[in-house]
């Protein structure tokens, strides 16, 4: 089983890199962010790795931190998501964003995954916090009891819009994110659409 890889990377395609271990090619799939940050080709790469097997199929799943990989491997151990769908989560929300949906029961956070409802989403909300739960799982943020926090309402209104107007998860997701405090959806939409334009 392999769990870690080091060594030269050869190519980057969409969703997957290359990496040449000991003379053999070991091809990855990982998400945006793992790619954007494993250099550049022919660079030292360093990825953990989840070594997934089928009947018909071994596939290496990629990511810059062990956390990541963690958190990836509760999300194929849930009901319903695979290793694409895990992949496509991670692809929008890092773990640390992750827990602050479950936290606040963000569904329309969770529908920015490409492929989730909001039946689906509700569903993982309450598999996922179970199983995430713990020392190193989901903790509510700072200031509040488990229940929404102040302002999240309007963040998710703001998430809603961005996504209607065609903004990709990923970006919703990081803007949304940095937004100030505040309970004027129309001025943290005016600040999340000026951050989009220059980023």
């Amino acid at each position: 089983m392999i769990g870690s890889l080091r060594g030269q990377l050869l190519a980057r395609d969409e969703g997957e890199l290359l990496v040449e271990v000991g003379g053999i090619g070991y091809r990855v799939s990982v998400t945006p962010a793992t790619s954007a940050e494993a250099g550049e080709v022919g660079s030292e790469v360093f990825l953990h790795v989840h070594h997934h097997r089928r009947e018909d199929a071994e596939t290496l799943y990629g990511f810059n931190g062990i956390e990541d990989r963690r958190v990836f491997e509760v999300l194929i151990g849930t009901h319903g998501v695979g290793p694409s769908l895990g992949l496509a989560i991670l692809s929008v929300h890092s773990p640390l964003g992750l827990r602050h949906l479950l936290a606040t029961d963000d569904v329309a956070g969770l529908c920015l995954v490409p492929g989730v409802g909001k039946k689906t989403a509700a569903r993982l909300l309450i598999e996922l916090k179970s199983r995430l739960a713990g020392p190193d799982g989901v903790d509510a943020p700072s200031g509040t009891t488990g229940g929404p926090l102040v302002g999240d309402t309007v963040r998710a209104d703001v998430r809603e819009a961005l996504a209607a107007l065609g903004y990709a998860g990923d970006e919703v997701s990081r803007v949304v994110s940095d937004l100030p405090d505040g309970d004027d959806t129309g001025e943290l939409l005016r600040v999340a659409l000026q951050r989009l334009a220059v980023a």
